[in-house]
C-alpha cells in the first residue's frame, strides 16, 4: 500500500472524489471513495427533442421547471440542440425569451445547454465573432453549464467557444462524441485510447468536466465500464455519461459506469424517457437507493412531476413515433443511426415518394460514412451523411451533392476521424467554388466576420443583438420568424399548436365514431400537424426547352443564374434546401437559361419545374 498514488478529483459543481492507484500483483486497480451519483435532467430539452420532435412549448416547460428546481439535481438541461431551430421555424416562440423565463422559474439549480462548438445551435461553422457574442448573450440570459462538443471530435472547432465560456465564468463541460466502426470498442478509429486522448486534450484546454456523449445508445455495459474506468484514472476532472436508450442498453451501461466511478448521469422523467430518449431518472434513483452511490433524490417528489408531465403530454402525442410495439430498436447496433437522423431520412424518402428504398439507404449508409472518414453520427454530421446516403440511392452515388457535403469534404466542418476516400473527394470537390483541395487549418480561420453584415440585413426590422443572432444562425427561417415577431407577416395557423381542449374534442369524436353514434365526420386531426405553409406558387408557362425538375421537395434558397445566361451541362442553376441541406441543382444540358419560375423562399414540390434551358 505504500506505493499508492493519491489523486484529488474535485470541482465546485460535484462532490470530491479520491482515487487511489494500488499496485496489486502487477495490475493497477482504481479504487474510489463512494459518493452520491449526480443527475442532470434532460426532460426540458433532449427528452422532448428525442421523442416529440422538440415541439413542447415554453408554457408547458415552465409548468415543470419549479418542481425540477427543488429536486437537488446537478443541472437541468433546458436549451440548445434543436430547440432554437424548432422554436423559430415551427412554434413561433423566441428562444431567448424561453431561456429568461426558465431562469426565473428555476433559480436554484444550474441550467445547462448543448452547444455544438463552432456550429453553436446551427448546421455549419459560424465566424468567431458570432460564436463569442452568442456565448456571451447565452451566459447573460441564464445558462450556467455549457456542454460543448464538436461533431468530428475536432478540438480546433471548440477553441473559440470554450474560451468564450471560460471568460463568462460559467462551467465548461466538454463532450466527446461516442461512436464505433465495429460492434464494440476497437477497430481502426474508436478505441479506449482514442477517447482518453481526446478527453485529456479537452481537459488541457480548460474543461471543468468531461461528458461521454453516446448519441445512438451504442455503448455496451462492458465498454462503459472500461471507458469510464480509464477516463477516471487519466483525468483530474469529473466525468458525465450521456447515453440514449435506443438500443435498450443504457440502463445496464449506466450501472456499470457507476461501478467504474462515473460522477454524473443524464436522465429524463419517465413520461419522456426510453425509446430514443434516455434512461428514466426513477430507474436510476431506485436502483442506487440504499447503496454507497445513492443519488439521494426524493422519488415521491419525482412521481409528482411525472403526474404533471403525464397531464401535459397528450398535446404532443401526434409527434410520438408509433411504428411498432417495441420500445427499443436493437437494429441501431447494426446501422448506428440515431433517432433524429432516422426520422430525417424517412421524411426525405417520403417526400420523394421513395420510402420503399429505405432498406437500400440502410445498406448505403456504412459505405457513405466510410467514404467520408467515419464521422460520429451526431448533428450536423448525421444530417450530412444521412442526406448524402439518400441522394446516393435516389440519384446515383455522388451525382447530387449538397453544399454541406462539399463544405465537409473541403474541411469547413473540421478534420474527420479518418481520411476521406481520395476518389470520392475528387468527385465532390470538382469545380467547388472554394477550391478542389481541402484546407488543413482550423475551419473558422477562413471565415469572415458575420455580425456586422447581419445587422445591416435586419436593420429595417430590428437592432436587437439577440434578433441579429437568430438571423445569422438561420437566415431563411430566422428572417421569417423575425417578420412574425414584429408583425410584418401573419404566422401560419400550424404554429399555434394543440391545447388540451383540442385533445378532449378529438377523443370524444373518436369515441363517438367507435361507438357508431357519430352523425357526421368531424374535422379532427388524425396524424401529425401539417407543417407545410402555402401551396407552391404556380409555375410560369414552360417554354420550349429542357426543364430542370426538382428531384425532391424543399425550399428554393436562390438562383445562381439569370435569364439569358449561357450554361453548360452540370453548371449550378439554383440552390434547393431539403432536410436542412442545401443542394445545388445542375443544368441538364448546354444552352441558355430561358425560364426561371420561382422566387427565393418559395416551397418546391418534387418534379416541379425550376428553370428551363433552351
Amino acid at each position: 500500500m505504500s506505493d499508492a498514488r493519491v489523486f484529488d478529483y474535485s470541482n465546485r459543481f460535484t462532490v470530491e472524489y479520491v482515487f487511489r492507484i494500488i499496485a496489486l500483483e502487477g495490475v493497477e486497480r482504481v479504487m474510489y471513495e463512494p459518493t452520491p451519483v449526480q443527475i442532470t435532467d434532460l426532460t426540458l430539452r433532449d427528452g422532448h427533442q428525442s421523442l416529440l420532435a422538440t415541439r413542447v412549448r415554453t408554457e408547458d416547460l415552465l409548468a415543470l421547471a419549479p418542481g425540477l428546481d427543488g429536486l437537488g439535481l446537478w443541472s437541468i438541461e433546458v436549451w440548445g440542440g434543436a430547440t432554437f431551430d424548432v422554436m423559430t421555424r415551427f412554434l413561433n416562440e423566441d428562444p431567448w425569451e424561453r431561456l429568461r423565463l426558465l431562469r426565473k422559474a428555476a433559480p436554484h439549480t444550474p441550467l445547462q445547454m448543448l452547444l455544438r462548438g463552432q456550429n453553436l445551435v446551427g448546421y455549419r461553422n459560424y465566424a468567431d465573432d458570432v460564436v463569442e457574442e452568442f456565448v456571451r448573450r447565452v451566459a447573460d440570459n441564464g445558462i450556467d453549464v455549457f456542454r460543448a462538443f464538436d461533431a468530428l471530435n475536432d478540438e480546433r472547432n471548440l477553441v473559440t467557444a470554450m474560451d468564450a465560456v471560460k471568460r463568462s465564468g460559467k462551467h465548461l463541460q466538454a463532450a466527446v462524441c461516442y461512436s464505433l466502426t465495429e460492434h464494440k470498442l476497437g477497430g481502426p478509429v474508436y478505441t479506449v485510447d482514442y477517447f482518453v486522448d481526446k478527453a485529456l486534450t479537452l481537459q488541457d484546454m480548460g474543461a471543468d468536466s468531461i461528458c461521454v456523449k453516446d448519441m445512438a445508445g451504442l455503448l455496451s455495459p462492458d465498454d462503459a465500464y472500461d471507458l469510464i474506468f480509464s477516463l477516471k484514472a487519466a483525468l483530474d476532472i469529473p466525468v458525465a455519461l450521456h447515453s440514449h436508450a435506443t438500443s435498450g442498453m443504457a440502463p445496464a451501461s449506466f450501472l456499470k459506469a457507476v461501478e467504474a466511478g462515473v460522477d454524473i448521469l443524464d436522465t429524463c422523467l419517465a413520461p419522456l424517457a426510453m425509446r430514443t430518449s434516455h434512461t428514466a431518472v426513477e430507474t436510476i434513483v431506485a436502483a442506487l437507493r440504499g447503496t454507497p452511490r445513492d443519488t439521494e433524490l426524493d422519488l415521491d417528489r419525482i412521481f409528482e412531476l411525472d403526474d404533471v408531465l403525464e397531464g401535459l403530454a397528450p398535446k404532443y402525442r401526434d409527434y410520438l413515433v408509433d411504428t411498432g410495439f417495441s420500445v427499443i430498436d436493437t437494429a441501431v447496433l447494426r446501422h448506428q443511426v440515431p433517432g433524429g437522423m432516422f426520422s430525417n431520412m424517412v421524411a426525405q424518402l417520403k417526400e420523394a415518394n421513395a420510402l420503399d428504398r429505405l432498406a437500400d439507404v440502410y445498406a448505403e449508409l456504412p459505405q457513405t460514412r466510410k467514404d467520408l472518414g467515419y464521422p460520429p453520427l451526431v448533428t450536423p454530421t448525421s444530417q450530412i451523411i444521412g442526406s448524402q446516403a439518400v441522394s446516393n440511392v435516389l440519384f446515383g452515388r455522388y451525382k447530387v451533392v449538397s453544399e454541406q457535403v462539399k463544405a465537409y469534404v473541403f474541411g469547413l466542418y473540421g478534420r474527420p476521424p479518418a481520411q476521406v476516400d481520395p476518389e470520392v473527394e475528387a468527385i465532390i470537390l470538382k469545380g467547388y467554388e472554394r477550391g478542389e483541395k481541402p484546407i488543413t487549418c482550423r475551419p473558422a480561420d477562413v471565415l469572415d466576420p458575420e455580425l456586422e453584415a447581419a445587422k445591416r440585413d435586419v436593420a429595417d426590422i430590428t437592432s436587437d443583438t439577440e434578433d441579429v443572432l437568430t438571423y445569422v444562425l438561420y437566415p431563411t427561417s430566422g428572417m421569417r420568424f423575425l417578420r412574425w415577431k414584429y408583425g410584418l407577416e401573419v404566422p401560419p395557423e400550424e404554429t399555434r399548436g394543440k391545447t388540451l381542449e383540442d385533445i378532449r374534442r378529438e377523443d370524444e369524436a373518436f369515441e363517438q365514431a367507435r361507438s357508431g353514434s357519430l352523425g357526421a365526420t368531424p374535422e379532427v386531426l388524425t396524424s401529425q400537424p401539417k407543417e407545410t405553409e402555402s401551396p407552391p406558387p404556380e409555375e410560369t408557362e414552360t417554354a420550349a426547352g429542357t426543364p430542370l425538375l426538382a428531384p425532391m421537395p424543399g425550399t428554393l434558397i436562390r438562383y445562381l443564374v439569370e435569364i439569358g445566361d449561357e450554361v453548360r451541362a452540370g453548371d449550378g442553376i439554383c440552390v434547393l434546401e431539403a432536410m436542412k441541406m442545401e443542394n445545388v441543382l445542375p443544368a441538364p444540358e448546354d444552352g441558355k437559361v430561358i425560364v426561371i419560375n420561382l422566387q427565393p423562399g418559395d416551397k418546391v414540390q418534387v418534379n416541379q419545374t425550376l428553370a428551363v434551358i433552351g
